[in-house]
């Protein structure tokens, strides 16, 4: 029910993800039942009518209400407890569901996460990763808004999960992971980011150094090709708007210096698209949960349903948890803490 374009284009996109995935593959629907049947109904009936065999392979679970793009987090949480986006995230904690998919309030999604699904311990906050094009093969970066500031142990924390990820779905061996800054010199940079470097370098990981912004569309440094991107979510957020508004500009560029269609130079360049890449998981909670832009297209929506697939059958979401829990030392329980403050 979330995002510019629903219901028609999550359920279109779910149409589309099913007709692409094998028959064992199930989508649930969730939310007001009425309302997703009428439009499944007109999809099925004139422009997906050939995709009606997979509708057998749809249910749809009840969620009552709607979480506005506008309601606050906190809102949405206490006020609608039967939301699609906390019906959602609930059926995946309680192993009803193994992923999902919103294109709705990314605050209450982080929000819904957060409580049902839970952190992996030792991991402070979680972040979100997105995959970003480059001149040579796409790279992670992360986060990108879901911290808008960060301690320099959060930073090394992303490291960890980011290094995870490109491993896990990425099919990176040993991924390179760069720490965004102002220059490469390791003096280079705010307090945080400057305590972030130190650390990095002990941290067992194979860390490039510091990066920039300008090496992130080549995808390598001067130490060589960059997997992982690591920044507080307030940088990487303006990062992502900023690379969001490139490839039209380009094609369009492009476009009236070639006297070419537009639409014939963005069909040739999909990686400067971003349905492209559909959504983007956050990572260190318990759980595949994907975060999909709010005008996501019904091929956004397709594609961020695969990379929910891909981080379920990758096993992501435990590998993140093991390399926490070999990396970040146990956390003391009360009594310990209690008992060391007394001595």
């Amino acid at each position: 029910m979330g995002g510019d374009f629903a219901p028609r284009a999550p359920i279109a996109g779910a149409l589309h993800a099913l007709g692409a995935l094998p028959q064992e593959h199930h989508i649930e629907l969730v939310g007001q039942t009425a309302v997703i049947e009428r439009e499944l109904d007109t999809l099925l009936r004139d422009e997906l009518a050939p995709l009606a065999y997979v509708r057998s392979r749809l249910s749809i679970v009840e969620a009552p209400d709607v979480i506005e793009m506008t309601d606050s987090p906190r809102v949405a949480m206490r006020a609608k407890t039967n939301s699609s986006m906390v019906v959602g995230i609930r059926r995946v904690a309680e192993g009803q569901a193994n992923g999902f998919v919103s294109a709705g309030n990314t605050g209450a999604q982080m929000a819904a996460s957060l409580m049902l699904l839970k952190l992996h311990e030792g991991l402070k906050r979680p972040a979100i990763g997105t995959l970003f094009p480059t001149a040579k093969q796409p790279i992670l970066v992360l986060d990108v808004g879901a911290n808008v500031d960060c301690a320099a142990d959060e930073l090394v924390q992303f490291a960890r999960i980011g290094t995870v990820y490109a491993q896990a779905l990425m099919g990176r061996t040993n991924p390179a992971v760069g720490l965004l800054s102002i220059g490469e010199e390791a003096e280079k940079g705010n307090v945080a980011v400057k305590e972030a470097h130190q650390r990095l370098l002990t941290a067992g990981l194979n860390f490039l150094g510091n990066v920039e912004g300008r090496d992130l569309p080549r995808g390598v440094c001067d130490r060589g090709p960059i997997d992982v991107v690591v920044c507080d979510g307030f940088t990487g957020n303006v990062l992502l708007k900023f690379y969001e508004s490139i490839g039209p500009m380009l094609i369009g560029m492009v476009s009236k210096v070639a006297n070419l269609d537009a639409r014939q130079i963005a069909g040739s360049l999909k990686e400067l698209d971003v349905d492209e890449y559909g959504g983007a998981p956050l990572l260190g909670v318990r759980g595949v949960s994907i975060i999909s832009h709010g005008k996501s297209s019904p091929r956004a929506i397709m594609n961020a349903i695969h990379v929910a697939l891909r981080a379920v059958e990758s096993g992501m979401t435990e590998e993140i948890g093991r390399q926490l829990a070999s990396s970040v030392p146990a956390t003391p329980s009360p009594e310990a803490q209690d008992s060391e403050r007394t001595s």
